[in-house]
């Protein structure tokens, strides 16, 4: 999961439906593809690959089926807006509220578990091992507050680069390493953690976000926004598909949490500039939130974004609560289930209620309705129960 930006920051003259069309593809990709991605050959790992890759293929499903209902709100309704303004529209305030929470709770998951992967990355490169993650962790935390308060509009420009750099990285290691991939690694089943992939992988799928600014990139060209999701969130899914089989099949059980620690020191600072241009995106579209939305002053929402995941990073690592792959699946279920659910409630809101007629509709009842919330709810529970053992 990372937040992604208008094309107005990414320095593209948009000029054509072609170059309409593919710059939102590129914003739904930047919003999906993030350190989220880092976890997902763990976990398969431990499951299966097989286990993982039906997770995969069928939480894709059920996104891209969710992503073309956010679609459909953001076409029916007039004006543009963000899941907030959404949510308060069809959901009211309660709704918003919700939202919010999705939000911030996501967020801030999001974050401290890049503090617990960028601390590790640093202590393997520096030491060899892991014994310095809360250290290093903290440093980078603090070395993150000091940009927010400081530089973060001039850091822009590597928002810019972020996810060309990651994406052609990652290809790289799918070139460099197929040809140590071993079946019988790929062959491997474990029933205990035949659900533990469903949180990760749910985090690293979530692109919810980037529906209302593909709906302003293609404001002129609002009949390509379902082919756009379309595309964008299968590129997503193959992208998973194919890194975790190349990672599970080259390492097996041995697979570490933070993915690139298996693959040698480049490949180290390749996840490391993941999660920080991650924390980057995340970290500013909270700060904004906080000062547009809830019209917080400036110190306040820096010390919530900044200052609030320190704490908690500390008092998760004192007291050895959760692990990198732990705290993405947390993220994903809570922040992930809640936001799906949300979306589910507004599309049967939006298509009595909304002011005008959209250039697609997708078949929607009850029983979709209800059958995805049981999934989703199942989740948060499950998720909320294993936290609390």
């Amino acid at each position: 999961m990372r937040v992604q930006f208008p094309p107005s920051l990414l320095g593209v003259e948009v000029d054509s439906e072609k170059k309409r069309f593919w710059i939102s593809v590129s914003v739904l990709i930047g919003t999906c593809i993030g350190a989220g991605v880092l976890g997902i050959p763990y976990i398969a790992a431990q499951s299966g690959f097989f286990v993982a890759l039906a997770y995969v293929f069928l939480l894709g499903g059920i996104i891209l089926l969710i992503n073309l209902y956010l679609g459909e709100i953001s076409l029916r309704t007039k004006g543009d807006h963000q899941l907030i303004g959404y949510s308060q529209k069809y959901l009211g305030t309660k709704g918003r509220r919700l939202m919010e929470f999705a939000t911030v709770f996501g967020i801030y998951a999001a974050i401290i578990a890049y503090m617990l992967g960028i601390g590790e990355s640093i202590s393997f490169l520096i030491f060899k091992n892991s014994n310095y993650t809360t250290s290093f962790g903290l440093l980078f935390g603090l070395g993150m507050s000091a940009l927010l308060w400081k530089a973060m509009k001039s850091l822009k420009r590597f928002e810019k680069i972020a996810v060309s750099v990651i994406l052609g990285l990652l290809v790289v290691i799918f070139f460099l390493f197929f040809n140590q991939v071993e079946t019988s690694n790929l062959l491997y089943f474990n029933f205990g953690n035949i659900l533990l992939p469903f949180g990760v992988i749910l985090f690293a799928l979530m692109s919810f976000h980037a529906i209302p600014e593909m709906k302003i990139i293609l404001n002129k060209n609002k009949k390509l926004i379902r082919n756009s999701i379309f595309l964008g969130t299968l590129i997503c899914i193959i992208f998973y598909a194919l890194f975790a089989l190349v990672i599970v099949g080259f390492k097996g059980t041995e697979t570490p949490e933070v993915a690139t620690l298996a693959l040698g020191t480049v490949f180290v600072f390749l996840g490391m500039f993941t999660m920080f241009t991650s924390w980057l995106s995340l970290g500013n579209a909270l700060d904004e939130s906080f000062r547009f939305d809830e019209r917080m002053g400036k110190m306040k929402s820096w010390i919530l974004v900044s200052f609030v995941p320190i704490l908690l990073f500390l008092i998760i690592r004192f007291f050895e609560f959760f692990s990198f792959t732990k705290l993405l699946s947390i993220g994903g279920v809570v922040s992930g289930g809640l936001l799906a659910v949300l979306v589910l409630l507004m599309i049967k809101k939006a298509k009595k209620k909304g002011n005008r007629k959209p250039e697609y509709s997708v078949p929607v009842n009850w029983f979709i309705i209800g059958f995805f919330i049981l999934i989703f709810v199942s989740g948060v529970i499950r998720e909320v129960w294993l936290a609390l053992r």
